[in-house]
């Protein structure tokens, strides 16, 4: 434990610890976007590496707990249906990951940042893409690949699965589960490719771990007044929040 404070002052484990407790209600409350607010808001005055290997953990654990919030029959009759897609993204996602050491810090950066921003301006302006004819394999194939690559690198493999589903006229509740079985397989397996990488080592581990526990105490929370809010007008709020911090991320990259 002594060893992290190495790596990131008390006052930035602070802000850290406030981020993942915003990360984790958000996500209580829509089903996605803590990786993202986390690679977000940590890229924006640590190391990407060490903003990867803090979302991490929480990561896994949350999406643990939405995986089978309807319980593991429900969860396996997901995986079933999904399986081309949670496939692609996952044998993508163990390849990206051991390109984090090799890539410059730019151009992590704008890879994160980048597909964040798009995401978060094509939501804004009110695009949702439409598969008339309902799942489709090759689909699901190629916009797996990219999520997961994306994933790999940054952690965040959110956005391009969040379209897919839209598309297809996923039904709520299967959409948040999905979510949490396809995140929750991302986050072992990049559990186990960042070990591989270095990413996750006995010095960033113990910054990860702690990060599980605002984010839970957040995600709590948001289960919780999930019911209570306008949840439209909300995601609209979460999307502007991850705009700005894309876009910042953006700005360290090409400006620094």
């Amino acid at each position: 434990m002594e060893m992290l404070f190495t790596l990131i002052s008390p006052q930035a484990l602070a802000l850290a610890f406030a981020i993942a407790a915003l990360a984790g209600m958000i996500k209580g409350m829509v089903g996605f976007a803590l990786p993202m607010i986390l690679i977000s808001g940590l890229g924006s005055f640590l190391s990407p590496e060490l903003a990867l290997a803090g979302l991490i953990l929480p990561a896994l654990i949350s999406n643990a707990v939405q995986a089978l919030q309807q319980g593991f029959g429900a969860a396996l009759a997901s995986i079933k249906r999904f399986r081309v897609f949670l496939g692609a993204g996952l044998f993508c996602l163990l390849i990206s990951s051991q390109l984090v050491r090799v890539l410059p810090v730019p151009v992590l950066l704008a890879m994160i940042g980048g597909p964040v921003a798009l995401f978060c301006i094509m939501q804004i302006a009110g695009w949702r893409p439409h598969l008339k004819n309902g799942q489709n394999r090759w689909a699901e194939a190629v916009i797996g690949s990219v999520a997961g690559f994306i994933g790999g690198m940054s952690g965040v493999w959110g956005p391009p699965m969040v379209a897919y589903l839209t598309a297809i006229d996923t039904e709520k509740r299967e959409q948040i589960r999905v979510q949490g079985v396809a995140y929750g397989l991302g986050a072992l397996s990049l559990t186990g490719a960042h070990t591989v990488s270095g990413v996750l080592n006995a010095q960033t581990v113990w910054f990860s771990l702690l990060l599980v526990v605002p984010s839970m105490a957040g995600m709590w929370l948001g289960m919780k007044v999930h019911d209570r809010i306008d949840q439209a007008a909300f995601r609209k709020i979460t999307l502007w929040v991850l705009l700005v911090a894309a876009l910042n991320l953006l700005r360290r990259a090409f400006f620094g």
